[in-house]
């Protein structure tokens, strides 16, 4: 049996920031929003009864700006109109004693058309891999662009501040602009922007970097934290040697916590990187003392636990919250009747936005939700 202690140990982020143990809420795509999109009732009562036991909660992804929507009912943070919104979702968060983490993107060429003006955008003219998007034409983001959207996300964690959030979290994961300006596939401009693998870089860094001045602004513990995927499948693609220069880029700007999004916290690299090792061990100790989140297929408290033990600093549950979302309260009191299944019957009973289960039944595979397609 593995020592759960652990998973219940306060911390205290560089920030100040000090969280009660090391379990987070996962970034989980929910479609709930108004259709103003502002933050809906429903999905601040899912939000808030799973902030219940965890240290952090990381909110569904934000949009910073009105050309990086990512999809049909996600909420913005990209205007001062949007503080109501926000402050009542990071209110909901704290009053369960969690600590709230606003998740904070643009989806690139990700964006649907129709969500976009039908202005889609990214680091090159490259579509979108994703299955149905292929042939959607893509727009180059001018130099003038680029640094508005750099913008866009400073003034989207000044918001953050000012409704009450405890941090942000730049979303640079899950094939969305960040990770496109980062690959190879996706980034093929010869300006300061692209070019060589240092200048894939600057994007990001000039992100955290805006990210960061904002934040210095805060007049309380305020945390900025990274997420980040290690590989991906296309040609010319990321792989770990790429994810490697990354984390020693990340490992410079002195962020709170990197959070690493996996569909298996235990699974090998593909490409590069050692095959014998799993990518959470080799992430850690690229990171050296820049905390990690590890995430992906993480069931049980042994999963949780084991994630800890690979060099994870914390643990964000997603589809194990999603299913029983006391699992930190029952785990910690030394229960075992952990829901992991659910059937239609269950939707009221598990403080599921009707937008969100519609997602997640459609996904569903034996009674299990498939790897990755609800996170944000």
């Amino acid at each position: 049996m593995s020592d759960l202690t652990p998973l219940f140990e306060p911390y205290t982020f560089r920030s100040g920031v000090q969280v009660r143990n090391r379990l987070a809420l996962a970034p989980m795509t929910t479609t709930s929003a108004n259709p103003d999109d502002s933050v809906s009732a429903a999905e601040l009562d899912y939000v808030a009864r799973r902030s219940g036991g965890v240290g952090l909660a990381i909110t569904a992804v934000a949009y910073v700006t009105p050309g990086g929507k990512g999809f049909p009912g996600q909420f913005g943070a990209e205007h001062d109109g949007r503080l109501d919104s926000l402050r009542a979702l990071a209110t909901r968060i704290r009053s369960g004693g969690a600590h709230a983490v606003l998740q904070i993107f643009h989806a690139g060429h990700n964006s649907p058309p129709e969500l976009v003006g039908g202005d889609v955008t990214s680091a090159s003219d490259v579509p979108s891999p994703q299955p149905g998007r292929t042939h959607v034409p893509v727009r180059a983001l001018s130099r003038d662009e680029v640094r508005g959207v750099i913008a866009d996300f400073g003034r989207a964690t000044r918001r953050a501040i000012d409704a009450g959030f405890d941090g942000v979290e730049i979303h640079g994961a899950n094939g969305y602009l960040i990770q496109q300006f980062v690959s190879a596939h996706s980034n093929r401009r010869d300006d300061e922007w692209g070019g060589t693998p240092e200048k894939r870089l600057a994007f990001p860094l000039a992100v955290i970097e805006e990210v960061q001045r904002v934040a210095a602004q805060a007049t309380t513990p305020f945390l900025i934290g990274y997420r980040f995927s290690p590989e991906e499948p296309h040609e010319q693609g990321l792989t770990m040697h790429d994810t490697f220069a990354l984390l020693d880029a990340l490992r410079e700007r002195n962020l709170d916590y990197v959070h690493v999004s996996l569909q298996d916290y235990a699974g090998s690299p593909r490409r590069g990187g050692d095959p014998d090792r799993s990518r959470l061990q080799q992430i850690a100790e690229r990171l050296g003392d820049t905390p990690l989140i590890g995430v992906g297929n993480i069931w049980t408290p042994q999963d949780a636990a084991r994630a800890l033990e690979l060099g994870a600093t914390f643990v964000a549950l997603g589809r194990a919250l999603l299913l029983e979302p006391e699992w930190v309260q029952k785990v910690q009191a030394g229960r075992t009747d952990l829901r992991g299944t659910f059937s239609p019957a269950d939707r009221e009973a598990l403080t599921l936005p009707e937008p969100m289960w519609g997602l997640l039944t459609n996904v569903m595979l034996k009674d299990r939700l498939t790897p990755d397609l609800v996170s944000s």
